[in-house]
């Protein structure tokens, strides 16, 4: 999936205090995995990618996982 990092980051702004723990939780990974990911940090075999591009630049996401499960919680807390 390909979104932009200002996409990625509404998600993340979207999402009710304590999401991150949640999320991780729910995932089996650490939260500082979770908050990395909507940092658009790519680290080594994070699954993230960045290029530099417009809306603070392009992320490819390789697994989406984490973004299916923020989107269905701030869909149920809005």
């Amino acid at each position: 999936m390909i979104t932009t990092f200002n996409k990625l980051r509404q998600v993340k702004d979207s999402l009710p205090s304590g999401s991150m723990e949640e999320i991780a939780k729910e995932l089996g990974i650490t939260a500082d995995e979770v908050r990395n990911y909507f940092g658009g940090k790519a680290e080594s075999g994070s699954g993230i990618h960045v290029e530099s591009g417009p809306d603070g630049g392009l992320v490819i996401l390789d697994d989406t996982r984490i973004l299916e499960v923020a989107l269905r919680i701030a869909w149920e807390n809005k």
